[in-house]
Protein backbone atom coordinates (compact mmCIF):
# COMPACT_ATOMS: atom_id res chain seq x y z
CA UNK A 1 0.00 0.00 0.00
CA UNK A 2 1.44 2.99 -1.60
CA UNK A 3 -0.87 5.38 -2.72
CA UNK A 4 -2.42 8.35 -1.16
CA UNK A 5 -5.05 6.21 1.40
CA UNK A 6 -7.33 9.39 1.51
CA UNK A 7 -8.70 9.79 -2.25
CA UNK A 8 -12.02 8.54 -3.28
CA UNK A 9 -12.12 5.79 -6.04
CA UNK A 10 -12.92 8.16 -8.63
CA UNK A 11 -9.41 9.92 -7.45
CA UNK A 12 -7.84 7.21 -8.19
CA UNK A 13 -5.64 7.80 -11.50
CA UNK A 14 -5.53 4.88 -13.85
CA UNK A 15 -2.73 4.40 -16.37
CA UNK A 16 -2.24 1.39 -18.35
CA UNK A 17 0.63 -0.12 -16.98
CA UNK A 18 4.09 -0.91 -18.55
CA UNK A 19 4.67 -4.59 -18.65
CA UNK A 20 8.15 -4.25 -20.11
CA UNK A 21 9.19 -2.14 -17.41
CA UNK A 22 7.68 -4.23 -14.74
CA UNK A 23 8.91 -7.06 -15.96
CA UNK A 24 12.19 -6.21 -15.99
CA UNK A 25 12.17 -4.73 -12.42
CA UNK A 26 10.58 -7.65 -11.60
CA UNK A 27 13.23 -10.05 -13.13
CA UNK A 28 15.97 -7.86 -11.37
CA UNK A 29 14.29 -8.35 -7.81
CA UNK A 30 13.87 -11.94 -8.77
CA UNK A 31 17.58 -12.79 -9.53
CA UNK A 32 18.24 -10.77 -6.20
CA UNK A 33 16.09 -13.47 -4.63
CA UNK A 34 17.80 -16.60 -6.27
CA UNK A 35 20.91 -14.30 -5.18
CA UNK A 36 20.13 -13.67 -1.37
CA UNK A 37 23.01 -13.91 1.15
CA UNK A 38 20.84 -14.33 3.78
CA UNK A 39 16.92 -14.36 5.01
CA UNK A 40 16.97 -10.71 5.44
CA UNK A 41 17.18 -9.97 1.90
CA UNK A 42 15.30 -13.04 1.03
CA UNK A 43 12.50 -11.31 2.23
CA UNK A 44 13.50 -8.16 1.42
CA UNK A 45 13.30 -9.41 -2.63
CA UNK A 46 10.00 -11.37 -1.25
CA UNK A 47 8.26 -7.93 -0.17
CA UNK A 48 9.50 -5.90 -3.57
CA UNK A 49 8.21 -8.55 -5.40
CA UNK A 50 4.69 -8.11 -3.83
CA UNK A 51 5.55 -4.08 -4.68
CA UNK A 52 5.39 -4.70 -8.45
CA UNK A 53 3.14 -7.72 -8.34
CA UNK A 54 0.51 -5.02 -6.43
CA UNK A 55 1.03 -2.31 -8.76
CA UNK A 56 -0.08 -4.54 -12.03
CA UNK A 57 -3.03 -5.39 -10.09
CA UNK A 58 -3.96 -1.96 -8.93
CA UNK A 59 -4.15 -0.71 -12.37
CA UNK A 60 -6.34 -3.93 -13.21
CA UNK A 61 -8.72 -3.69 -10.72
CA UNK A 62 -9.42 0.02 -11.06
CA UNK A 63 -9.75 -0.58 -14.97
CA UNK A 64 -12.16 -3.66 -14.20
CA UNK A 65 -14.49 -1.64 -11.71
CA UNK A 66 -14.88 0.80 -13.93
CA UNK A 67 -15.81 -0.94 -16.81
CA UNK A 68 -18.70 -3.16 -14.63
CA UNK A 69 -20.09 0.21 -13.77
CA UNK A 70 -20.27 1.59 -17.44
CA UNK A 71 -19.50 -1.67 -20.02
CA UNK A 72 -20.35 0.98 -22.67
CA UNK A 73 -17.75 3.28 -21.77
CA UNK A 74 -15.41 2.88 -24.82
CA UNK A 75 -12.20 3.56 -22.66
CA UNK A 76 -12.31 0.90 -20.27
CA UNK A 77 -14.06 -1.14 -22.48
CA UNK A 78 -10.45 -1.31 -24.23
CA UNK A 79 -8.58 -1.23 -21.25
CA UNK A 80 -10.27 -4.36 -20.09
CA UNK A 81 -9.85 -6.16 -23.53
CA UNK A 82 -6.03 -4.92 -23.60
CA UNK A 83 -5.95 -6.66 -19.81
CA UNK A 84 -7.40 -9.89 -21.04
CA UNK A 85 -5.24 -9.49 -23.49
CA UNK A 86 -1.63 -9.00 -21.39
CA UNK A 87 -2.25 -10.54 -17.98
CA UNK A 88 -2.00 -14.14 -18.98
CA UNK A 89 1.55 -13.32 -19.64
CA UNK A 90 2.30 -12.47 -16.63
CA UNK A 91 1.13 -16.27 -14.80
CA UNK A 92 5.23 -16.74 -16.23
CA UNK A 93 6.03 -13.81 -13.73
CA UNK A 94 4.47 -15.86 -10.98
CA UNK A 95 5.48 -19.28 -11.61
CA UNK A 96 9.25 -18.06 -12.02
CA UNK A 97 8.80 -16.65 -8.42
CA UNK A 98 7.44 -19.28 -7.39
CA UNK A 99 9.66 -21.87 -8.36
CA UNK A 100 12.53 -19.80 -7.10
CA UNK A 101 10.64 -19.61 -3.39
CA UNK A 102 10.61 -23.31 -3.16
CA UNK A 103 14.57 -24.21 -4.73
CA UNK A 104 15.64 -21.22 -2.33
CA UNK A 105 18.90 -22.27 -0.06
CA UNK A 106 16.64 -19.92 2.34
CA UNK A 107 13.44 -22.21 2.18
CA UNK A 108 13.25 -23.55 5.46
CA UNK A 109 13.68 -20.19 7.09
CA UNK A 110 11.29 -18.64 4.58
CA UNK A 111 8.71 -20.69 5.34
CA UNK A 112 9.36 -20.06 9.01
CA UNK A 113 8.79 -16.27 8.64
CA UNK A 114 6.17 -16.29 5.98
CA UNK A 115 4.19 -19.83 7.14
CA UNK A 116 3.59 -22.65 5.03
CA UNK A 117 0.91 -21.70 3.02
CA UNK A 118 2.84 -19.71 0.97
CA UNK A 119 4.70 -22.40 -0.44
CA UNK A 120 1.48 -24.86 -0.47
CA UNK A 121 -0.03 -22.52 -3.11
CA UNK A 122 3.78 -22.27 -4.70
CA UNK A 123 4.10 -25.83 -5.40
CA UNK A 124 0.65 -26.47 -6.62
CA UNK A 125 0.94 -23.30 -9.15
CA UNK A 126 3.56 -24.09 -10.65
CA UNK A 127 1.68 -27.20 -12.02
CA UNK A 128 -0.82 -24.54 -13.94
CA UNK A 129 1.09 -22.72 -16.10
CA UNK A 130 3.30 -23.29 -18.63
CA UNK A 131 4.45 -20.75 -21.32
CA UNK A 132 2.54 -22.65 -23.89
CA UNK A 133 -0.76 -21.75 -22.43
CA UNK A 134 -0.36 -17.82 -22.75
CA UNK A 135 -2.41 -17.76 -26.06
CA UNK A 136 -5.23 -20.57 -24.29
CA UNK A 137 -5.73 -17.95 -21.59
CA UNK A 138 -5.94 -15.01 -23.39
CA UNK A 139 -8.40 -16.52 -25.50
CA UNK A 140 -10.40 -17.86 -22.08
CA UNK A 141 -10.35 -14.21 -20.49
CA UNK A 142 -11.71 -13.02 -24.10
CA UNK A 143 -14.45 -15.42 -24.58
CA UNK A 144 -15.76 -14.91 -20.90
CA UNK A 145 -15.70 -11.12 -21.54
CA UNK A 146 -17.93 -11.60 -24.90
CA UNK A 147 -20.37 -13.54 -21.92
CA UNK A 148 -20.44 -10.90 -19.65
CA UNK A 149 -20.31 -8.34 -22.21
CA UNK A 150 -24.18 -9.84 -23.77
CA UNK A 151 -25.29 -10.21 -20.32
CA UNK A 152 -24.41 -6.45 -19.46
CA UNK A 153 -26.40 -5.40 -22.86
CA UNK A 154 -29.15 -7.23 -22.55
CA UNK A 155 -32.55 -5.46 -22.85
CA UNK A 156 -36.01 -6.73 -22.03
CA UNK A 157 -38.99 -5.97 -23.41
CA UNK A 158 -42.06 -6.12 -20.65
CA UNK A 159 -44.88 -4.10 -21.67
CA UNK A 160 -43.16 -1.56 -23.96
CA UNK A 161 -40.57 -1.12 -21.11
CA UNK A 162 -36.89 -1.73 -21.38
CA UNK A 163 -35.75 -4.09 -18.01
CA UNK A 164 -32.00 -5.32 -17.78
CA UNK A 165 -31.16 -8.53 -16.38
CA UNK A 166 -31.32 -7.09 -12.96
CA UNK A 167 -34.48 -4.69 -12.92
CA UNK A 168 -36.67 -7.51 -14.14
CA UNK A 169 -36.07 -8.93 -11.15
CA UNK A 170 -38.52 -7.02 -8.41
CA UNK A 171 -41.47 -7.82 -11.58
CA UNK A 172 -40.77 -11.90 -11.17
CA UNK A 173 -41.21 -11.26 -7.61
CA UNK A 174 -44.35 -9.60 -8.11
CA UNK A 175 -47.84 -10.35 -6.23
CA UNK A 176 -49.69 -11.01 -9.09
CA UNK A 177 -49.07 -14.35 -10.84
CA UNK A 178 -49.47 -13.27 -14.56
CA UNK A 179 -47.46 -10.59 -14.22
CA UNK A 180 -44.56 -12.86 -12.62
CA UNK A 181 -45.09 -15.36 -15.41
CA UNK A 182 -44.78 -12.70 -18.37
CA UNK A 183 -41.77 -11.15 -16.46
CA UNK A 184 -39.79 -14.60 -15.96
CA UNK A 185 -41.23 -15.34 -19.16
CA UNK A 186 -39.82 -12.10 -20.83
CA UNK A 187 -36.08 -12.69 -19.55
CA UNK A 188 -35.86 -16.26 -20.29
CA UNK A 189 -36.85 -15.38 -23.76
CA UNK A 190 -33.89 -13.45 -24.08
CA UNK A 191 -31.63 -16.28 -22.83
CA UNK A 192 -33.85 -18.49 -25.74
CA UNK A 193 -33.18 -15.70 -28.52
CA UNK A 194 -29.44 -15.75 -27.44
CA UNK A 195 -28.91 -19.50 -26.55
CA UNK A 196 -26.97 -20.23 -29.95
CA UNK A 197 -24.55 -17.75 -28.77
CA UNK A 198 -24.41 -18.44 -25.21
CA UNK A 199 -24.08 -22.18 -26.23
CA UNK A 200 -21.36 -21.18 -28.06
CA UNK A 201 -19.15 -19.58 -25.97
CA UNK A 202 -19.38 -22.01 -23.16
CA UNK A 203 -18.27 -25.06 -25.80
CA UNK A 204 -15.21 -22.99 -26.67
CA UNK A 205 -14.69 -22.24 -22.90
CA UNK A 206 -14.20 -26.27 -22.17
CA UNK A 207 -12.60 -26.45 -25.45
CA UNK A 208 -9.72 -24.13 -24.48
CA UNK A 209 -9.74 -25.16 -20.90
CA UNK A 210 -9.61 -28.43 -21.72
CA UNK A 211 -6.62 -27.96 -24.63
CA UNK A 212 -4.46 -26.23 -21.87
CA UNK A 213 -4.85 -28.98 -18.97
CA UNK A 214 -3.73 -30.98 -21.84
CA UNK A 215 -0.97 -29.20 -22.49
CA UNK A 216 0.24 -28.92 -18.92
CA UNK A 217 -0.28 -32.61 -18.17
CA UNK A 218 -3.68 -33.33 -16.37
CA UNK A 219 -6.39 -35.60 -17.90
CA UNK A 220 -9.08 -33.34 -18.16
CA UNK A 221 -9.68 -29.51 -16.60
CA UNK A 222 -11.10 -30.97 -13.55
CA UNK A 223 -7.90 -31.13 -11.29
CA UNK A 224 -6.28 -27.94 -13.22
CA UNK A 225 -9.45 -26.04 -11.82
CA UNK A 226 -9.10 -27.40 -8.76
CA UNK A 227 -5.59 -26.42 -8.57
CA UNK A 228 -6.18 -23.00 -10.10
CA UNK A 229 -8.29 -22.84 -6.80
CA UNK A 230 -5.55 -23.41 -4.92
CA UNK A 231 -7.25 -26.19 -3.35
CA UNK A 232 -4.33 -28.06 -1.14
CA UNK A 233 -6.41 -29.90 1.43
CA UNK A 234 -9.59 -31.50 -0.26
CA UNK A 235 -10.48 -32.52 -3.86
CA UNK A 236 -12.85 -34.12 -5.82
CA UNK A 237 -13.19 -37.37 -3.56
CA UNK A 238 -14.21 -35.23 -0.11
CA UNK A 239 -16.49 -32.71 -2.64
CA UNK A 240 -18.54 -35.33 -3.72
CA UNK A 241 -18.69 -36.60 -0.20
CA UNK A 242 -19.88 -33.10 0.69
CA UNK A 243 -22.77 -33.56 -2.24
CA UNK A 244 -23.91 -36.67 -1.00
CA UNK A 245 -24.77 -35.38 2.56
CA UNK A 246 -26.45 -32.23 1.27
CA UNK A 247 -28.22 -34.83 -1.10
CA UNK A 248 -28.96 -37.03 1.88
CA UNK A 249 -30.15 -34.20 4.62
CA UNK A 250 -30.51 -30.59 2.61
CA UNK A 251 -32.47 -31.83 -0.42
CA UNK A 252 -35.29 -33.53 1.71
CA UNK A 253 -35.67 -30.62 4.54
CA UNK A 254 -35.76 -27.75 0.74
CA UNK A 255 -38.63 -30.02 -0.95
CA UNK A 256 -40.29 -29.65 2.12
CA UNK A 257 -40.24 -26.22 2.45
CA UNK A 258 -41.27 -25.62 -1.44
CA UNK A 259 -44.20 -27.38 -0.12
CA UNK A 260 -45.10 -25.17 2.47
CA UNK A 261 -44.19 -22.37 0.12
CA UNK A 262 -47.14 -24.12 -2.46
CA UNK A 263 -49.35 -24.07 0.16
CA UNK A 264 -48.97 -20.48 1.13
CA UNK A 265 -49.04 -18.30 -1.62
CA UNK A 266 -52.11 -21.13 -2.71
CA UNK A 267 -51.02 -22.42 -6.27
CA UNK A 268 -51.53 -26.22 -7.49
CA UNK A 269 -48.12 -26.54 -8.46
CA UNK A 270 -44.84 -24.60 -7.83
CA UNK A 271 -43.95 -23.31 -11.72
CA UNK A 272 -40.41 -21.40 -12.58
CA UNK A 273 -42.27 -17.45 -12.24
CA UNK A 274 -43.36 -19.17 -8.23
CA UNK A 275 -40.53 -20.22 -7.00
CA UNK A 276 -38.95 -16.76 -5.93
CA UNK A 277 -42.58 -15.50 -4.71
CA UNK A 278 -42.35 -16.97 -0.85
CA UNK A 279 -45.70 -15.15 0.76
CA UNK A 280 -48.91 -14.21 -0.20
CA UNK A 281 -48.89 -10.65 0.29
CA UNK A 282 -45.40 -10.60 -1.44
CA UNK A 283 -41.95 -11.13 -0.47
CA UNK A 284 -40.26 -8.73 2.37
CA UNK A 285 -38.89 -5.84 0.70
CA UNK A 286 -36.32 -3.28 2.49
CA UNK A 287 -38.23 -0.50 3.53
CA UNK A 288 -38.21 3.31 1.67
CA UNK A 289 -35.32 3.98 -1.06
CA UNK A 290 -31.39 2.64 -1.61
CA UNK A 291 -30.50 5.11 0.84
CA UNK A 292 -32.47 4.39 3.95
CA UNK A 293 -30.96 0.31 2.91
CA UNK A 294 -27.97 2.00 3.13
CA UNK A 295 -28.62 4.30 6.18
CA UNK A 296 -29.78 1.08 8.00
CA UNK A 297 -26.42 -0.62 7.32
CA UNK A 298 -24.41 2.35 8.60
CA UNK A 299 -26.68 1.60 12.24
CA UNK A 300 -26.17 -2.08 12.04
CA UNK A 301 -22.42 -1.77 11.58
CA UNK A 302 -22.09 1.19 13.86
CA UNK A 303 -23.54 -1.28 16.68
CA UNK A 304 -22.08 -4.60 15.73
CA UNK A 305 -18.74 -3.12 16.55
CA UNK A 306 -16.11 -0.16 16.43
CA UNK A 307 -14.12 -1.64 13.77
CA UNK A 308 -17.00 -2.10 11.50
CA UNK A 309 -18.49 1.02 12.21
CA UNK A 310 -15.67 3.04 10.64
CA UNK A 311 -15.21 0.46 8.22
CA UNK A 312 -18.64 1.50 6.91
CA UNK A 313 -17.70 4.95 6.84
CA UNK A 314 -14.46 4.64 4.90
CA UNK A 315 -16.71 3.06 2.13
CA UNK A 316 -18.96 5.69 2.20
CA UNK A 317 -16.32 8.66 2.51
CA UNK A 318 -14.11 7.04 0.04
CA UNK A 319 -16.80 5.60 -2.59
CA UNK A 320 -15.59 2.73 -2.41
CA UNK A 321 -19.23 1.77 -3.24
CA UNK A 322 -21.56 1.50 -6.39
CA UNK A 323 -24.87 -0.05 -5.55
CA UNK A 324 -27.55 1.12 -7.93
CA UNK A 325 -28.78 -0.85 -11.01
CA UNK A 326 -27.84 1.37 -14.06
CA UNK A 327 -28.43 0.84 -18.06
CA UNK A 328 -25.05 -0.55 -19.23
CA UNK A 329 -24.29 -1.69 -15.89
CA UNK A 330 -22.72 -5.33 -15.40
CA UNK A 331 -25.18 -7.58 -13.74
CA UNK A 332 -24.21 -9.33 -10.64
CA UNK A 333 -22.56 -8.39 -7.52
CA UNK A 334 -18.98 -8.56 -5.91
CA UNK A 335 -16.59 -7.18 -3.84
CA UNK A 336 -12.61 -6.42 -5.45
CA UNK A 337 -9.31 -5.32 -3.88
CA UNK A 338 -7.23 -1.86 -4.69
CA UNK A 339 -3.96 -3.09 -3.69
CA UNK A 340 -1.74 0.01 -3.65
CA UNK A 341 -4.75 2.21 -1.39
CA UNK A 342 -5.46 -0.63 0.36
CA UNK A 343 -9.26 -0.09 -0.70
CA UNK A 344 -12.06 -3.03 -1.18
CA UNK A 345 -14.79 -2.13 -3.45
CA UNK A 346 -18.02 -2.96 -3.15
CA UNK A 347 -20.13 -3.48 -6.62
CA UNK A 348 -23.78 -4.48 -6.50
CA UNK A 349 -27.31 -4.10 -8.67
CA UNK A 350 -29.83 -2.68 -6.50
CA UNK A 351 -33.20 -3.58 -7.46
CA UNK A 352 -35.70 -2.95 -4.71
CA UNK A 353 -35.65 -6.97 -3.13
CA UNK A 354 -34.23 -8.11 -0.16
CA UNK A 355 -31.27 -9.39 -1.79
CA UNK A 356 -30.30 -6.02 -1.94
CA UNK A 357 -29.55 -6.55 1.58
CA UNK A 358 -28.30 -9.87 0.94
CA UNK A 359 -25.43 -8.86 -1.29
CA UNK A 360 -24.66 -5.34 0.44
CA UNK A 361 -24.13 -7.65 3.67
CA UNK A 362 -22.34 -10.20 1.82
CA UNK A 363 -20.01 -8.37 -0.05
CA UNK A 364 -19.36 -5.65 3.08
CA UNK A 365 -18.10 -9.42 5.12
CA UNK A 366 -15.71 -9.59 1.75
CA UNK A 367 -14.75 -6.20 2.41
CA UNK A 368 -14.00 -6.32 5.97
CA UNK A 369 -12.31 -9.36 5.90
CA UNK A 370 -9.61 -8.02 3.06
CA UNK A 371 -9.64 -4.87 4.92
CA UNK A 372 -8.79 -6.76 8.20
CA UNK A 373 -5.70 -8.68 6.69
CA UNK A 374 -4.65 -5.60 4.19
CA UNK A 375 -1.03 -5.89 6.35
CA UNK A 376 -0.68 -9.82 5.71
CA UNK A 377 2.65 -10.67 3.88
CA UNK A 378 2.76 -11.61 1.19
CA UNK A 379 -0.17 -10.53 -0.66
CA UNK A 380 -1.09 -13.92 -1.52
CA UNK A 381 -2.23 -13.87 1.96
CA UNK A 382 -4.76 -10.81 1.37
CA UNK A 383 -7.24 -13.10 0.35
CA UNK A 384 -7.87 -16.56 1.15
CA UNK A 385 -8.90 -19.40 -1.12
CA UNK A 386 -12.42 -18.76 -2.61
CA UNK A 387 -13.98 -21.26 -0.34
CA UNK A 388 -12.46 -20.13 2.88
CA UNK A 389 -13.30 -16.14 1.19
CA UNK A 390 -16.78 -17.39 1.45
CA UNK A 391 -17.18 -17.77 5.06
CA UNK A 392 -16.65 -14.41 5.94
CA UNK A 393 -19.24 -13.00 3.46
CA UNK A 394 -22.04 -15.81 4.22
CA UNK A 395 -21.37 -15.13 7.54
CA UNK A 396 -21.40 -12.07 7.81
CA UNK A 397 -25.23 -11.91 6.50
CA UNK A 398 -25.99 -13.89 9.43
CA UNK A 399 -24.20 -11.69 11.63
CA UNK A 400 -26.01 -8.44 9.98
CA UNK A 401 -29.35 -9.94 11.68
CA UNK A 402 -29.78 -7.29 14.54
CA UNK A 403 -30.22 -4.64 11.06
CA UNK A 404 -33.56 -6.69 10.08
CA UNK A 405 -35.59 -4.58 12.09
CA UNK A 406 -34.45 -1.22 10.26
CA UNK A 407 -34.32 -2.82 7.09
CA UNK A 408 -37.18 -4.41 6.30
CA UNK A 409 -39.58 -2.89 9.53
CA UNK A 410 -42.65 -5.14 9.46
CA UNK A 411 -40.98 -7.24 6.82
CA UNK A 412 -38.71 -8.44 9.19
CA UNK A 413 -39.99 -11.65 10.16
CA UNK A 414 -40.64 -12.84 6.92
CA UNK A 415 -36.71 -11.66 5.77
CA UNK A 416 -35.58 -13.67 8.76
CA UNK A 417 -37.74 -16.92 7.33
CA UNK A 418 -37.12 -16.18 3.52
CA UNK A 419 -33.18 -15.90 4.43
CA UNK A 420 -32.55 -18.72 6.44
CA UNK A 421 -35.09 -21.03 4.19
CA UNK A 422 -33.35 -19.77 1.33
CA UNK A 423 -30.06 -20.72 2.55
CA UNK A 424 -31.10 -24.19 2.96
CA UNK A 425 -32.96 -24.31 -0.68
CA UNK A 426 -29.38 -22.85 -2.00
CA UNK A 427 -27.24 -25.58 -1.27
CA UNK A 428 -28.78 -28.41 -3.97
CA UNK A 429 -28.57 -25.72 -6.49
CA UNK A 430 -24.90 -24.69 -5.57
CA UNK A 431 -23.84 -28.89 -5.36
CA UNK A 432 -25.92 -29.40 -8.86
CA UNK A 433 -23.61 -26.29 -10.61
CA UNK A 434 -20.67 -28.05 -9.30
CA UNK A 435 -21.61 -31.19 -9.98
CA UNK A 436 -22.44 -30.44 -13.86
CA UNK A 437 -19.32 -28.80 -14.06
CA UNK A 438 -17.52 -32.32 -13.28
CA UNK A 439 -19.58 -33.40 -15.63
CA UNK A 440 -18.72 -31.31 -18.44
CA UNK A 441 -14.94 -31.12 -17.94
CA UNK A 442 -15.44 -35.17 -17.38
CA UNK A 443 -16.88 -35.10 -21.02
CA UNK A 444 -15.53 -32.15 -22.85
CA UNK A 445 -16.64 -33.44 -26.48
CA UNK A 446 -20.51 -33.12 -25.54
CA UNK A 447 -22.63 -31.29 -27.73
CA UNK A 448 -24.70 -28.50 -26.25
CA UNK A 449 -27.86 -30.63 -26.34
CA UNK A 450 -25.50 -33.28 -24.00
CA UNK A 451 -24.84 -30.66 -21.26
CA UNK A 452 -28.59 -29.83 -21.29
CA UNK A 453 -29.53 -33.31 -20.82
CA UNK A 454 -26.98 -33.85 -18.43
CA UNK A 455 -28.42 -30.58 -16.53
CA UNK A 456 -31.89 -31.71 -16.77
CA UNK A 457 -31.39 -35.17 -15.21
CA UNK A 458 -29.46 -33.10 -12.42
CA UNK A 459 -32.10 -31.22 -11.67
CA UNK A 460 -34.58 -34.34 -10.97
CA UNK A 461 -31.88 -35.29 -8.05
CA UNK A 462 -31.52 -32.00 -6.76
CA UNK A 463 -34.40 -29.53 -7.40
CA UNK A 464 -37.09 -32.14 -8.37
CA UNK A 465 -39.77 -29.34 -7.95
CA UNK A 466 -38.99 -27.58 -10.89
CA UNK A 467 -41.73 -27.13 -13.39
CA UNK A 468 -40.91 -25.98 -16.65
CA UNK A 469 -43.98 -26.97 -18.06
CA UNK A 470 -44.98 -23.41 -19.35
CA UNK A 471 -41.39 -22.64 -21.17
CA UNK A 472 -39.95 -24.77 -23.99
CA UNK A 473 -36.65 -23.50 -23.27
CA UNK A 474 -36.12 -23.80 -19.66
CA UNK A 475 -37.83 -27.39 -19.94
CA UNK A 476 -35.14 -28.29 -22.50
CA UNK A 477 -32.70 -27.93 -19.59
CA UNK A 478 -31.06 -24.42 -20.30
CA UNK A 479 -31.25 -22.82 -16.89
CA UNK A 480 -27.26 -23.37 -16.37
CA UNK A 481 -26.76 -21.37 -18.86
CA UNK A 482 -27.42 -17.70 -16.77
CA UNK A 483 -25.28 -18.90 -13.95
CA UNK A 484 -22.28 -16.13 -14.73
CA UNK A 485 -20.17 -18.85 -12.61
CA UNK A 486 -20.01 -21.62 -14.78
CA UNK A 487 -18.99 -19.60 -17.96
CA UNK A 488 -16.22 -17.45 -15.52
CA UNK A 489 -15.24 -18.97 -12.39
CA UNK A 490 -15.14 -22.89 -12.92
CA UNK A 491 -15.32 -24.72 -9.88
CA UNK A 492 -16.23 -21.76 -7.62
CA UNK A 493 -19.85 -22.50 -7.10
CA UNK A 494 -19.72 -25.20 -4.54
CA UNK A 495 -16.99 -22.78 -2.47
CA UNK A 496 -20.71 -21.02 -1.81
CA UNK A 497 -21.97 -24.26 -0.28
CA UNK A 498 -18.97 -24.93 1.99
CA UNK A 499 -19.27 -21.71 3.42
CA UNK A 500 -22.53 -22.00 3.91
CA UNK A 501 -22.25 -24.81 6.20
CA UNK A 502 -19.37 -22.95 8.27
CA UNK A 503 -21.64 -19.47 7.96
CA UNK A 504 -24.34 -21.59 9.42
CA UNK A 505 -22.17 -22.32 12.46
CA UNK A 506 -21.64 -19.17 13.09
CA UNK A 507 -25.09 -18.49 13.12
CA UNK A 508 -25.62 -20.95 15.72
CA UNK A 509 -22.54 -19.89 17.68
CA UNK A 510 -23.74 -16.31 17.76
CA UNK A 511 -26.82 -17.26 19.42
CA UNK A 512 -25.28 -18.55 22.16
CA UNK A 513 -22.18 -16.49 22.59
CA UNK A 514 -22.00 -13.16 20.40
CA UNK A 515 -18.84 -12.08 21.64
CA UNK A 516 -17.10 -15.12 21.44
CA UNK A 517 -18.55 -15.61 17.92
CA UNK A 518 -17.42 -12.63 17.06
CA UNK A 519 -14.15 -12.69 18.37
CA UNK A 520 -13.90 -16.02 15.81
CA UNK A 521 -14.66 -14.13 12.84
CA UNK A 522 -12.72 -11.18 13.60
CA UNK A 523 -10.01 -13.71 13.75
CA UNK A 524 -10.81 -15.25 10.69
CA UNK A 525 -10.78 -12.20 9.22
CA UNK A 526 -7.43 -10.83 9.91
CA UNK A 527 -6.12 -14.47 9.37
CA UNK A 528 -6.99 -13.19 5.41
CA UNK A 529 -5.07 -15.96 3.28
CA UNK A 530 -2.54 -17.31 5.91
CA UNK A 531 -3.59 -20.76 6.08
CA UNK A 532 -5.25 -23.29 4.12
CA UNK A 533 -9.55 -23.62 4.13
CA UNK A 534 -9.14 -26.25 6.53
CA UNK A 535 -6.71 -24.72 8.37
CA UNK A 536 -8.53 -21.54 8.82
CA UNK A 537 -12.02 -23.51 9.78
CA UNK A 538 -10.07 -25.00 12.40
CA UNK A 539 -8.72 -21.52 13.44
CA UNK A 540 -12.66 -20.48 13.50
CA UNK A 541 -13.57 -22.88 15.90
CA UNK A 542 -15.81 -24.64 13.46
CA UNK A 543 -16.31 -28.07 12.12
CA UNK A 544 -14.80 -29.43 8.91
CA UNK A 545 -17.93 -29.21 6.61
CA UNK A 546 -16.87 -32.41 5.14
CA UNK A 547 -17.80 -34.96 7.97
CA UNK A 548 -20.93 -36.48 7.87
CA UNK A 549 -23.06 -35.32 10.52
CA UNK A 550 -22.49 -31.65 10.44
CA UNK A 551 -25.06 -31.14 8.10
CA UNK A 552 -27.83 -33.46 10.19
CA UNK A 553 -27.18 -31.32 13.39
CA UNK A 554 -27.39 -28.38 11.81
CA UNK A 555 -30.57 -28.94 9.44
CA UNK A 556 -32.45 -30.35 12.91
CA UNK A 557 -31.64 -26.74 14.49
CA UNK A 558 -32.80 -24.80 11.16
CA UNK A 559 -35.98 -26.57 11.09
CA UNK A 560 -36.64 -25.75 14.43
CA UNK A 561 -35.97 -21.82 13.85
CA UNK A 562 -38.23 -21.83 10.61
CA UNK A 563 -41.15 -23.40 12.43
CA UNK A 564 -40.84 -20.70 15.66
CA UNK A 565 -41.03 -17.55 12.85
CA UNK A 566 -44.50 -16.62 12.63
CA UNK A 567 -45.09 -15.74 8.80
CA UNK A 568 -48.27 -15.83 6.60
Amino acid sequence: MSQNPTLTFPEFPYERPDLAFQEKAFRAVLAELKTAAGLNDAIAAVEQIDVIRSGVDTASNISYVRHSIDTKDEFYKAEKEWFDEQLPATEAWRTDYYRALITSEHRAALQAHFGDQLFKTAELSINTFKPEIVEGLQTENKTYSKYMQMKGGAKIDLDGEDYNLSSITPVEQDNDRDRRKQASTAKWGWYAKNREEIEDVYDELVKIRTEMATKLGYENFTQLGYDRMNRTDYGPAEIAVFRNEVKKHIVPLAQELYKQQTARIGVDRLHFYDTAFQFPDGNPKPQGEMADTVDAARKLYDGLSKETGAFFRLLEDRQLMDLAAKDGKATGGYCIYINDYGAPYIFSNFNGTSHDVDVLTHEFGHAFQVYSSRFQKPMEYNWPTFDAAEIHSMSMEFFAYPGVPDFFGPDAEKYYYSHLAGAIRFLPYGCAVDEFQHLVYENPTWSPAERNAAWKKLEAEYLPHLDYSDMPHLNDGTFWQGQLHIFGMPFYYIDYCLAQICAFQFWLKDRKDHESAWADYARLCTAGGSKSFLGLVELANLENPFEPGVMEKITGVIKEQLRSLTVA
